[in-house]
């Protein structure tokens, strides 16, 4: 998931600099969804890792 935020995120910076700006905007969008999904999941896997990690000693 973090690898297709990265790659909409590029998607976007190249279509901003070739001056497709809506493209450009859809793509950052994109990329601003996806890493803020990352980083919810990867939280809560973090949580529940150390959960059980506790619960197993």
């Amino acid at each position: 998931m973090l690898k297709w935020a990265l790659i909409f995120a590029v998607i976007a910076l190249v279509a901003a600099v070739f001056g497709f700006g809506g493209i450009a905007g859809a793509a950052a969008g994109i990329a601003k969804f996806l890493l803020f999904l990352f980083l919810v999941l990867f939280l809560v896997f973090l949580v529940l890792g150390v959960a059980g990690a506790k619960k197993l000693t």
